[in-house]
């Protein structure tokens, strides 16, 4: 698996990323969908990643987004059908906070759904550090958000 700086503006990833607002359109009202479009997921302040195997095949993507002060958001985390439960989101999310690291971030943070069909996404965020917390960076509470944080 090779985990590089991509463009979200590729048709493989769009695809995969339309997917992904499509099932969290499915999953959460539309007030509480944060998950990041193309556009949005192509802004300077965003880093996108995506996993690729040895034959070029798209397996999963996420985005580091600058918060300021030291502190950066994990966005549109998404492994592609094929590939999950083969390791690929801990290894994108392990890129994604190195990437945190190199730009001098301190804090990690990330909003996710409450819906049975996170659970995965949970344990995932709860094996590599990151512990429940409040709202941040603008966001309220709502019923269907959870909200995760780690200190680096």
């Amino acid at each position: 698996m090779r985990i590089t700086v991509a463009d979200p503006a590729v048709p493989d990833v769009v695809a995969l990323l339309s997917e992904h607002l499509a099932d969290m359109h499915a999953t959460s009202p539309a007030e509480s969908v944060h998950a990041l479009d193309v556009e949005r997921l192509r802004a300077p302040h965003v880093t996108f990643l995506a996993a690729r195997d040895d034959a070029g095949d798209l397996m999963g993507v996420g985005a580091l987004a600058e918060l300021g002060d030291g502190h950066a958001e994990v966005k549109s985390m998404r492994t592609a059908h094929a590939h999950r439960g083969a390791g690929v989101a801990a290894a994108v999310l392990d890129s994604l906070v190195d990437a945190a690291r190199a730009r001098g971030c301190t804090r990690v943070s990330l909003e996710t759904g409450t819906d049975a069909y996170f659970s995965a996404a949970h344990r995932l965020y709860e094996r590599a550090g990151f512990v429940e917390c409040g709202p941040f960076a603008g966001y309220g509470e709502d019923p269907h958000s959870r909200f995760y944080t780690r200190e680096l």
